[in-house]
């Protein structure tokens, strides 16, 4: 397996398909690379490189039982970047992902980096605060967090159904839905637990001021787990010249509910940078 050693030792999984331009997605919770797959084999194809890797805990990644924060998540992608030598690249983050891509930004800028899309991501701020009101009440959090001490598996099986629609009309095959509850249950509990701390309470308006490359943002208007007015709408407001998409009636999970949309729009935006 394709791996590197992260500043603290972690050994960190990565995919790295095609030639050409860069691109580097950042998978969302509680899933890993493998999410990425049709987006990265439809790119390819059309002549670009793309890398995806394991955050940290997930997937075929190392599970130490501490880092799981957004400047080591950031910390780990320099990494990759560095051990790859990558330039020019489109960061594309998914949910918590798009902190990833975004915190990378707010610490190393953007000298290797061409372009950036945030498809449902975290990002300004994603839990209630007094100053973000509109945010997700903290007691949706714990919430998660104890059905995953609980029963993690059923948790995990009875959470497809509003990432991906399903009680709103959406379908996805039965193959997908036993693939994200395999993929999430190659993660640790600690790293899945962490993780919800994370991608709820970190606050990214600070490094949405620094994101001064073309920005891509995709949001679906019917999204159950990160809701649009409370983060899409308002971070492509927050970056300058960002270009917002809606994806009407289109759930959390849209880059599997509406692929082909996605990839096709993610081709057009990437042609504009290159």
């Amino acid at each position: 397996m394709s791996t590197f050693t992260s500043q603290d030792g972690t050994q960190i999984y990565y995919k790295d398909w095609g030639t050409g331009k860069p691109i580097l997605f950042s998978h969302g919770w509680p899933l890993d690379a493998d999410m990425w797959d049709s987006q990265m084999n439809f790119l390819a194809e059309r002549g670009y490189r793309v890398i995806a890797f394991d955050r940290r805990g997930f997937g075929r990644s190392d599970q130490p039982w501490q880092g799981y924060d957004y400047d080591t998540f950031a910390e780990d992608l320099h990494g990759l970047i560095a051990h790859l030598d990558l330039d020019e690249i489109t960061l594309v983050g998914f949910s918590m992902g798009g902190g990833d891509v975004s915190r990378y930004i707010g610490r190393y800028g953007t000298e290797r980096v061409s372009g950036l899309v945030l498809l449902g991501a975290v990002t300004p701020i994603f839990i209630k605060t007094d100053d973000h009101p509109q945010g997700v009440e903290k007691s949706v959090f714990d919430g998660i967090k104890d059905g995953l001490r609980k029963d993690r598996a059923q948790f995990i099986s009875d959470f497809a159904t509003p990432f991906y629609g399903i009680n709103q009309g959406m379908t996805v095959s039965a193959g997908v839905l036993s693939q994200t509850l395999n993929i999430a249950l190659l993660a640790s509990l600690k790293a899945t637990l962490d993780c919800v701390t994370a991608f709820s309470e970190t606050d990214f308006r600070g490094d949405m001021a620094k994101i001064d490359v073309p920005t891509l943002v995709i949001h679906g208007t019917k999204d159950q787990i990160v809701p649009f007015e409370a983060t899409g709408k308002l971070a492509a407001g927050m970056i300058a010249n960002a270009q917002l998409k809606t994806y009407e009636g289109a759930p959390h999970g849209f880059a599997q509910t509406h692929q082909d949309q996605l990839n096709n729009d993610l081709l057009a935006f990437i042609k504009t940078l290159y």
